[in-house]
């Protein structure tokens, strides 16, 4: 049996066996992991920041992604579970004095080193490229290789001198296990938060609630007032007269026994007199 042009197949062309895996260089995914955001695919420049599992991201990529709420937009998977900026930290990284980047391959004909890394360890001088083991601390951002933190054991950062737990201690692309656990404790993380934000809504609603046994305080304007008197009027016109003078005393007179609607007379020093001074003063006047 043959084909077109006398040529006769061979087996393995007319037998279809299993797919070959295709087998992912080592090199090339580690320079993806180490040197390029992992949300947007693009070179990470600064500022640099990484999420609870150790990703890497540009700080600008993420925003663009919490601000970008289009249905159209499926969220990824390196991304579906940062929920707010909270969620990354913005990491301290120290450049490596040996990278030269682009700046001696002027002209294009340069070899490009993928075993040099941008940045370092502080403290051991170990390049960031993936070789070794790197994390950073999530209360700080600081960035220092997991070598640094196992030979010099102390509870604050070697650089900024702050204080952290082993919670703290984020893994950058760690292992399927260490991202397995970086999950489950940022889960009971988010779950012990949650349920402290519930714990401080009934504190602060019976705070800002008055208390029933709490007496009321009376304004001065709530209190009660006497009530007007009608006006007399003439038997002539039927128009309001004007109170004579002593009615005009009397009146001032029981005003000034309900305590209301009338300034206290004021005694020799021109200082107003106390309530039972006015009314013996109120009194005379009458008389």
């Amino acid at each position: 049996m043959g084909c077109d042009g006398g040529t006769i197949p061979k087996r393995h062309e007319l037998v279809k066996g299993p797919k070959k895996v295709e087998k992912v260089d080592k090199d090339a995914e580690l320079v993806a992991q180490w040197n390029y955001c992992a949300l947007s695919q693009e070179i990470l420049r600064r500022p640099i920041v990484a999420c609870e599992l150790g990703r890497l991201y540009n700080k600008d990529a993420v925003i663009e992604f919490l601000l970008d709420k289009s249905s159209e937009k499926a969220p990824g998977k390196a991304a579906s579970h940062i929920k707010s900026i909270k969620n990354v930290t913005e990491l301290r990284l120290s450049d490596n004095p040996a990278w030269e980047g682009d700046r001696g391959n002027t002209k294009g004909d340069k070899h490009d080193d993928l075993q040099r890394a941008r940045f370092i360890c502080p403290v051991v001088g170990l390049e960031m490229n993936g070789r070794h083991r790197f994390c950073f601390l999530r209360c700080c951002g600081c960035v220092f290789s997991e070598r640094a933190l196992k030979e010099i054991k102390a509870e604050v950062c070697h650089t900024c001198g702050a204080a952290f737990q082993e919670d703290d201690v984020i893994v950058l692309n760690g292992s399927k296990e260490d991202v397995a656990a970086l999950r489950g404790r940022m889960e009971e993380r988010r779950l012990r938060a949650r349920l402290q934000k519930k714990a401080k809504k009934p504190k602060a609603a019976e705070c800002a609630s008055p208390t029933a046994s709490s007496p009321k305080r009376t304004s001065p304007s709530s209190r009660p007032t006497a009530p007007p008197s009608a006006p007399r009027r003439s038997r002539r016109t039927g128009s309001p007269t004007r109170p004579t003078a002593s009615e005009a005393r009397a009146r001032s007179l029981r005003l000034g026994l309900m305590g209301v609607g009338v300034r206290a007379p004021a005694g020799p020093s021109g200082c107003p007199l106390s309530p039972a001074a006015s009314v013996v003063t109120l009194a005379r006047r009458g008389a």
